[in-house]
């Protein structure tokens, strides 16, 4: 891959703690703007931000949502919001969409789906050309509501574009244990050699990271937050290091404590006052070294001699029931 020219940057006070400020000016190492992403955008310059991160509004009618808006507003407002995007992203920059689906009636909606539509056939000629598709990350957990009329939905997507062919991948820096790193080459020239990388693998595009529910350790108010893992493995993967990460539907915080944590540069934007609080208190305290938060590992496995693994009687006699009726049938 070509290496792309580096730029120069306003470089941050880093005398003293850094500061999140409510107002966007270059040099901020911080900046959590209180209200419309737009409004704060579209005083961001071009061509500077590295990585753009986040998950917009699913427009189903959540707390944090006006209740009118509906699959038609979730169209315009990207109709208007992805060519300032687009004009603000760093040539090689990242864009990240993580999304899911609009339901509504017991009908889904790919979000995914509208938001590649948008790009490839209401946009301009040139952020057609200049938003590349790289890959469509599928994110897996394990938890969430039953549903009784069709399959539990268990993933969402992100979407990872870049602007333009050459761009920044740091593979090495989000590498996963191997399953069995001990595995060799059985033939060819490498007969014997070791066959994976010493660092681990590939983490593939289906990412199975638990999702932020109940008892969680990163758990807030906001009903719908990613977890932090999720913008932390992006962030070093896609962005230099003082790299700028803007995240425009803040929410509780997740990118920019990730941003933090990864000593990036952040800018965020959240219109809600109760979760602009609380984004700005936790990326306060990842700032300070204090922020609680699940490390990118490995799913736990249950252990089976747990109590809450063991069959209870009910459901053995219920399964018990089912079994007798499928053999008189």
């Amino acid at each position: 891959m070509p290496k792309l020219k580096s730029r120069q940057k306003p470089k941050p006070d880093l005398k003293s703690k850094p500061k999140i400020y409510a107002k966007y000016k270059p040099e901020n190492e911080y900046t959590l703007y209180k209200g419309d992403c737009l409004e704060l955008i579209k005083q961001i310059e071009a061509d500077s931000i590295d990585l753009i991160i986040t998950s917009p509004p699913y427009c189903m009618g959540k707390r944090y949502e006006n209740p009118k808006d509906d699959l038609k507003t979730f169209t315009e407002q990207h109709v208007s919001l992805l060519p300032e995007i687009y004009r603000i992203l760093s040539p090689g920059g990242s864009m990240c969409w993580q999304i899911g689906y609009h339901v509504k009636d017991s009908t889904i909606m790919p979000l995914d789906y509208i938001i590649y539509d948008i790009i490839n056939k209401q946009l301009s000629e040139e952020i057609r050309n200049g938003l590349v598709l790289r890959n469509r990350i599928v994110w897996t957990f394990g938890h969430g509501l039953n549903n009784t009329k069709r399959f539990s939905g268990r993933h969402e997507v992100i979407l990872w574009y870049t602007k333009g062919e050459e761009y920044l991948f740091d593979l090495d820096s989000v590498r996963i244990p191997q399953k069995y790193p001990g595995k060799r080459y059985f033939k060819g020239d490498k007969k014997g050699e070791l066959s994976g990388n010493p660092l681990g693998k590939n983490p593939s595009d289906v990412w199975d990271v638990p999702n932020v529910k109940a008892n969680h350790i990163e758990k807030t108010e906001h009903p719908c937050q990613f977890p932090i893992v999720i913008p932390q493995r992006l962030i070093k993967s896609l962005t230099p290091p003082n790299g700028i990460v803007l995240d425009p539907f803040t929410g509780s915080g997740s990118s920019g404590i990730a941003a933090a944590i990864e000593k990036r540069r952040f800018i965020g934007a959240e219109l809600s006052p109760e979760y602009h609080a609380i984004a700005k208190k936790r990326i306060n305290d990842a700032i300070s070294g204090k922020i609680s938060y699940r490390e990118d590992k490995p799913v736990i496995e249950p252990d089976l001699r747990a109590a809450v693994a063991q069959l209870p009687k009910e459901f053995a006699k219920a399964r018990k029931k089912k079994e007798s009726r499928l053999k008189k049938a």
